[in-house]
C-alpha cells in the first residue's frame, strides 16, 4: 500500500513540475516575444480621398468607397455637432443646410482634399473634413445651427 501512496506522489511531484516548467517557458515567450507596434485605425487624409474618389460618370473608384466615405464626413458632423451641444466648438463653426445631400458632401470634402493634398495627405482625415466644411458652411449670423 504503501508503494501505490509513494507512486502517486511522485505522479503528482512529476505533473506539478511539468506545469511548473511550462509556465515559466509561457512566460519567457511573452517576454521576449518582439510585438508590433499598436496603432489606432484611422483614416488619412490620402486614404479617405481614395475611398471618395469617383469616376468620370460619378461611380464610386473602390469597390464600398461611397459608403465609407460618406459614413466617415456624418461621424465628423455628429461629433462635431456633439461638441457644439457642449458649447465646445468656440466661434468655429459650420452649419449645413438641411438641403445638402451626403452626395454632395461628399463631392466638397473631395475636392478640399484633391485641392489640399500636400497638407492633409499623410496627416489624419478629421480635421481636413472639418476645414473643408468650415470654409463650404460657414455659420454667420444669418445661418441656424443645424443638426444634420
Amino acid at each position: 500500500m504503501d508503494i501505490f501512496v509513494t507512486e502517486r506522489i511522485n505522479m503528482q511531484s512529476k505533473f506539478l513540475y511539468i506545469i511548473h516548467i511550462s509556465t515559466i517557458l509561457f512566460c519567457l515567450l511573452l517576454v521576449f516575444t518582439p510585438l508590433k507596434k499598436a496603432r489606432a485605425a484611422r483614416f488619412s487624409g490620402e486614404y479617405l480621398l481614395k475611398v471618395c474618389m469617383l469616376d468620370e460618370n460619378g461611380n464610386e473608384k473602390v469597390k464600398g468607397g461611397k459608403i465609407a466615405c460618406q459614413s466617415y464626413i456624418s461621424a465628423i458632423i455628429d461629433y462635431h455637432n456633439f461638441l457644439r451641444s457642449l458649447d465646445a466648438t468656440g466661434d468655429k463653426s459650420f452649419c449645413i443646410p438641411e438641403s445638402i445631400t451626403l452626395n454632395q458632401l461628399q463631392l466638397i470634402v473631395m475636392l478640399y482634399f484633391i485641392q489640399n493634398n500636400k497638407l492633409h495627405r499623410k496627416f489624419v482625415a478629421a480635421p481636413g473634413v472639418e476645414m473643408a466644411l468650415l470654409l463650404a458652411f460657414p455659420c454667420n449670423k444669418n445661418n441656424k445651427r443645424s443638426e444634420r
